[in-house]
């Protein structure tokens, strides 16, 4: 991956709070609770697992900085949906995810072409470098977001 490619999946990553937010703008309770599917995420579950998972990413990221090839655990992002009372006000999450990305932007932006090359292994992917962490979370947000927005375009549709 070259330098630019980097810098742009740093500011796509940057931005990703900010495509969360942009998602939620204006939602009523009952899109924030709208399930489009049976095995589907509500907008609220989402906002918790997107702060669940970036502070999982940012121990990935620093391990993977910090550590002799690491192995990076995997984890049940249902179980953690289940278990982590994810019915509560998304408030907090929302802080947390904005804190979390922030602090991850400026680590991102000082890395040195050895460290862009350090790697360990993730325990259900196999081989995991900075690199790839930055392609897997650039975009995770993003997508996230445009969930959220499905979401919501489904409650409104019930309405009808």
């Amino acid at each position: 991956m070259n330098s630019q490619t980097r810098e742009d999946l740093i500011a796509r990553y940057a931005a990703g709070y900010q495509a969360v937010i942009d998602a939620l703008e204006g939602i009523s309770e009952g899109e924030l609770d709208a399930r489009p599917g049976a095995e589907d995420w509500t907008p609220r579950e989402i906002v918790h697992h997107l702060a669940d998972s970036e502070t999982t990413s940012a121990i990935r990221l620093r391990r993977l900085l910090a550590e002799e090839a690491p192995v990076i655990p995997g984890y049940d992002e249902r179980e953690f949906a289940r278990v982590l009372h994810y019915d509560r006000p998304i408030e907090s999450s929302l802080e947390v995810l904005q804190a979390v990305r922030r602090s991850n932007t400026t680590l991102l932006e000082r890395l040195s072409g050895a460290e862009w090359q350090r790697a360990g292994t993730h325990s259900e992917s196999g081989p995991y470098a900075v690199e790839d962490w930055l392609q897997i979370y650039a975009r995770h947000a993003h997508d996230h977001a445009d969930q959220i927005r499905r979401a919501r375009g489904s409650a409104r549709a019930a309405k009808l």
